[in-house]
């Protein structure tokens, strides 16, 4: 079959639609991968042919006032040519590409949703996605957030009008439901079950695990002699640019009796750092394959790095940076996987502390190793891509 996918260029989304590609390639698919021209090479090399995205921030800046439904309506005038050449039987958009689906929908194309993440609609009763509030334990706290009214139905509906505009000015019907931009037919939740919290799941809405990639990297990070316990700092690669995480990470952990491997991600430090001697702090590392040797997994929270930590039996220290960072911190500590740390606390002592209750309770590395069975047993990026296929034919 031809399948045309199409992912917004950041690692947490293009790396998870790559694999997804490279599974629906490996099945004998013709599969086009639209995304930012840095991934072309990896994009190839899966058995896909690229097809360049305009790389235009998703959310406003100060550089590009526009917001994310202003500039769909130009992005998807530019994309239809694309999906006319392609006659994809269906495509799959990633949540926060808006440009193929609309493309598709015009083009009279069946369109599936990718979520990299957990899901971002939640049921009433619970507090809006990404302010880092868990799942309510009482009545009166949903009732809380079910009140008419709420910061969530407002914001929703803000955004559903939003669309609308959109919509209409590429000649499509506005619609009535919240969530417009994903998916009724097939809608593919890219996390680990766990991390979800139990609901009634609309029908072709499928979680299927997370849809792990990485690009290949020669070389293995050399960790510190010891025998203590193996920490790594694994911040993110877009946030937190004076690297905050990482200098209290390997300053609070000095005096530990574990041993400390933290990356810049090739961001350089803008000020020397004195690494203790159960530390190394490297430039770039493949997390596929260190993390299986790690026991803590201290990061901001970005979902590819947390859902690799738990495929990997680790139990995560969380602390938050931006955008869905707080949503997952909350789920971790939820799933009683791992420590969340808020932002404002980020200093040595509480990294400390932190990483300190992360080691002294097994509950918590138990429960990441079932998670990291179930990762095993259970091929996310093969059950995804029989999904789409089967969506493909009709």
């Amino acid at each position: 079959m031809r399948l045309l996918l199409g992912a917004f260029g950041d690692p947490g989304h293009a790396f998870p639609m790559i694999a997804l590609g490279r599974a629906l390639a490996a099945r004998g698919n013709d599969v086009t991968l639209q995304t930012w021209q840095r991934w072309e090479e990896h994009v190839v090399a899966g058995g896909m042919t690229f097809a360049p995205a305009p790389e235009d921030p998703v959310f406003p800046t100060p550089g590009h006032p526009m917001n994310p439904y202003d500039a769909a309506l130009p992005l998807t005038r530019m994309t239809l040519p694309l999906v006319q050449e392609v006659r994809p039987d269906a495509v799959v958009a990633d949540i926060l590409t808006l440009a193929p689906a609309l493309a598709a929908e015009l083009a009279g194309v069946r369109v599936a949703t990718l979520i990299p993440h957990v899901h971002p609609a939640l049921e009433r009763g619970m507090p809006p996605y990404s302010i880092g509030a868990r799942r309510p334990r009482t009545a009166v706290g949903r009732a809380v957030w079910q009140a008419p009214g709420s910061l969530t139905d407002h914001g929703l509906e803000i955004g559903r009008d939003e669309l609308n505009a959109t919509r209409i000015g590429l000649g499509l019907r506005p619609l009535d439901r919240l969530w417009g931009g994903l998916s009724t037919e097939l809608c593919l939740v890219a996390t680990f079950p766990q991390l979800e919290y139990p609901r009634r799941w609309p029908p072709g809405t499928e979680v299927v695990g997370p849809l792990l990639w990485e690009p290949p990297f020669e070389g293995e990070a050399e960790t510190p002699p010891g025998n203590g316990p193996l920490v790594l700092v694994a911040p993110s690669t877009s946030q937190d640019p004076e690297h905050r995480l990482l200098r209290a990470a390997v300053l609070g952990l000095a005096d530990m009796p574990v041993r400390v491997l933290a990356t810049t991600n090739r961001r350089p430090l803008a000020e020397p750092l004195a690494v203790p001697a159960n530390a190394r702090v490297v430039d770039w590392l493949s997390y596929a394959r260190t993390m299986p040797r790690c026991d803590v997994v201290v990061c901001h929270g970005g979902h590819g790095t947390v859902a690799r930590a738990l495929a990997s039996g680790c139990v995560v220290v969380v602390v938050p940076a931006a955008g869905d960072m707080a949503e997952n911190a909350a789920r971790v500590d939820w799933a009683r996987v791992g420590i969340r740390v808020p932002r404002r606390m980020c200093t040595p002592r509480a990294i400390r502390l932190a990483v300190g209750r992360a080691l002294a309770k097994p509950a918590l590395r138990r429960r990441a190793r079932e998670m990291s069975d179930w990762a095993a047993s259970h091929d996310a990026p093969s059950h995804a891509a029989g999904l789409v296929e089967r969506f493909a034919r009709g």
